[in-house]
Formats: C-alpha cells, structure tokens, sequence
C-alpha cells in the first residue's frame, strides 16, 4: 500500500471542486482506492489530499501523467503543489 499526499492553492475551492470530484474515475482506474480531501481552516483555497494508492508506481505514473497536469490546469491551480510519495510504517489511536 502506497499513499501520496498532495498540498495545493487554488484560485477558487468552489470552481475546483467538482473538477476534482469528476476526476476520481480517472484516478481509480490508475489505481487510487481512497482519498482524504482537506481544505486549509486558515485558506480555504488551500486543498490538502491523502490518497491511498495499490502500490507506489502506479501513484508516480499518474501524478507524472499529462492528463493530471490537464486537469489541475483547466480546475485552477494556481501553485506547484506539494507532492510527497509515503510508505505507511504503523499506525497509532493517538
């Protein structure tokens, strides 16, 4: 199990949004099984998204994928995210 985490701004989370939510056939048929979707409480056109992925290459092809950079483009993003590829080590209650 591989996870990506991604953190960008967006010119307006609203536009964003459903370009995103539109996406996610996209991203399942890549290999993606959940995403966590967080919006920053001090921006609100800051996203932050925790995807679980089947395995690690197949998260590198997609976020290297032209259709990606499409699609973010088209929804209005307006920085170059932050992209971190993790592996899961454990997991805590607290």
């Amino acid at each position: 199990m591989a996870h990506v985490l991604v953190r960008h701004k967006v010119t307006d989370f609203a536009t964003w949004k459903p370009i995103y939510d539109a996406h996610g056939a996209t991203r399942k048929a890549s290999g993606c099984r959940q995403a966590w979707l967080f919006r920053n409480a001090e921006n609100p056109n800051e996203a932050v998204i925790l995807f679980e992925w089947s395995d690690l290459e197949s998260a590198r092809r997609f976020i290297g994928s032209e259709d990606l950079r499409q699609t973010m483009t088209r929804a209005g993003v307006a920085d170059r995210p932050d992209i971190y590829f993790l592996d899961e080590v454990g997991r805590s209650s607290a």
